[in-house]
């Protein structure tokens, strides 16, 4: 198994704690391979959706219309992204040194 399908599964298990539905459709076989950058652009999109639901969630505490676990829930799927989102940026930085340091 390659190292890009071992990251691609990773990022499956990861995205289905976070929401079962993608997984499906990650699931799903395509006939075409899927464009790095579409996927770098969903996964930051992603963080950030996990951001504004974690700062609606702390508003909403502070307003008191949300109890403490939903804030929690919601920061700790917000780390679990971000933790996410910067293993995945250390391998891209980590190949692409790997890269640059074999010879021509």
């Amino acid at each position: 198994m390659s190292t890009p399908s071992v990251a691609a599964g990773a990022y499956r298990m990861a995205s289905a704690l976070v929401d079962p539905n993608q997984a499906r459709e990650l699931e799903k076989p395509s006939t075409t391979s899927p464009d790095f950058a579409n996927m770098v652009k969903s996964a930051v999109e992603n963080v950030v959706e996990q951001g504004q639901k974690s700062d609606q969630q702390a508003l909403a505490l502070a307003q008191g219309k949300a109890n403490v676990i939903d804030v929690v829930t919601a920061v700790a799927e917000t780390e679990v992204a971000m933790e996410t989102l910067v293993s995945v940026r250390d391998r891209v930085i980590s190949a692409y040194q790997e890269i640059m340091r074999m010879p021509i």
